[in-house]
């Protein structure tokens, strides 16, 4: 789940290994399987057979760190079953290896696992390091390889540049191919922000009343040939291409490619595909270019974080019922994710509430190591109560 606090040090510790976290951290080729491609239905059946019972789901994101021992990881996961989760979120740098280490920790105290990844933003990956051209450009010109946007772990790869794609289709592979994961799970799906949160705006001096070009990508080479190529008409020559229809889809769909590939992995692997996601589908098109309500995907976990958008409690109700509603007619199922720091035991409680009310069929909160001992204790009530 992007997140950014103060405290992200230890958050994202792993990313002193190669990697590392943001939204918030802001504000605050294809592997060939041998495997028979699945049926949703069949990969369902593979990965959570024995959660089935379960009408609302209680998840929590958590990152690995290598330099843990076995001790400490079955004392997380054990603290989030005997409190009422289900299912943990585990971020290993996309580090499949690690993943086989860390996942039976969770699995044999009954939580389901499911591999967390930074996907189109890439900091510290090593291989897409040695490519700079593999890197998102903006509009005015600078390359995330060497001016990311925002801070300095923003590290946005091209979408659309084959061996880009490749690449992180190829991490997706390697996480899919882990025993007893039930999905791979994918953050950062998307292009860098063109517009933050409004919460998150003063701690930058920033104003963004407009697409900046400083924030509107991708005008690398790659992409501006293939959107000329089918559209007959070059990005780099509009006066406002921020109000181009064609521009704005073709970036959508770019992600949307990735995201639907993905899903494919995944299933030829027995396993589902989720996705952290910005609050709502036109939400989140208009700030960051990612249309989830038309992506091929398991379940979503939608970032309603309130306070990063100086919004009230009622606001995790809304975001959350306008993502059902964008969602109707498709298999893919919400789950509200909640960012901790917001909330106090009395305003979880609530936050929950409202968003089981609003049609999410569980809530994620971030993340593990951060829950308080009164917080565990109403997420461990109300899974009781949900889930008798």
């Amino acid at each position: 789940m992007e997140n950014t606090s103060g405290n992200k040090k230890q958050k994202f510790k792993f990313y002193q290994l190669g990697l590392v976290g943001l939204l918030a951290l802001l504000a605050v080729g294809f592997f060939d399987n041998p495997m028979k491609a699945k049926t949703k239905s069949e990969a369902k059946n593979v990965t959570i057979a024995e959660n089935e019972a379960i009408t609302f789901k209680f998840w929590t994101w958590f990152t690995a760190d290598e330099t843990k021992d076995d001790a400490y990881y079955r004392q997380e996961f054990k603290k989030y079953k005997e409190n009422g989760f289900h299912a943990v979120l585990i971020n290993t740098g996309t580090d499949a290896d690690l993943l086989k280490k860390v996942a039976p920790f969770a699995t044999e105290v009954g939580l389901e696992v499911h591999a967390w990844m930074f996907t189109v933003n890439r900091p510290g990956d090593k291989i897409a390091e040695k490519h700079p051209e593999w890197y998102a450009v903006s509009r005015d010109g600078k390359s995330c390889y060497d001016q990311p946007p925002y801070v300095g772990y923003y590290k946005w790869l091209c979408p659309t540049r084959e061996e880009s794609r490749d690449h992180i289709l190829s991490l997706v592979s390697g996480l899919a191919a882990v025993d007893g994961v039930a999905s791979v799970h994918l953050d950062y799906i998307r292009y860098s922000d063109i517009f933050l949160p409004i919460g998150l705006l003063p701690k930058y001096n920033l104003e963004q009343n407009t697409e900046l070009p400083r924030f509107d990508f991708c005008y690398c080479d790659v992409c501006l040939a293939a959107f000329e190529e089918e559209h007959h008409k070059n990005p780099k020559d509009f006066e406002h291409p921020e109000i181009d229809i064609e521009w704005k889809n073709f970036r959508l769909n770019k992600v949307k490619s990735i995201v639907d590939e993905a899903y494919e992995i995944a299933h030829e692997n027995g396993k589902l595909l989720t996705s952290a996601v910005f609050p709502y589908p036109e939400m989140a098109d208009h700030m960051v270019r990612q249309r989830w309500d038309k992506w091929n995907v398991d379940v979503v976990l939608p970032m309603i974080y309130h306070g990063f958008y100086n919004e009230e409690l009622d606001w995790i109700g809304y975001a959350t019922k306008q993502g059902v509603a964008d969602l109707k007619g498709r298999q893919t199922e919400l789950h509200t994710g909640l960012y901790l720091p917001d909330f106090d035991d009395k305003t979880l409680e609530k936050a929950i509430l409202i968003a089981k009310k609003n049609g999410a069929k569980g809530v994620s909160v971030f993340d593990g190591p951060a829950l308080k001992d009164n917080q565990l204790q109403v997420i461990k009530k109300l899974s009781k109560k949900f889930n008798p």
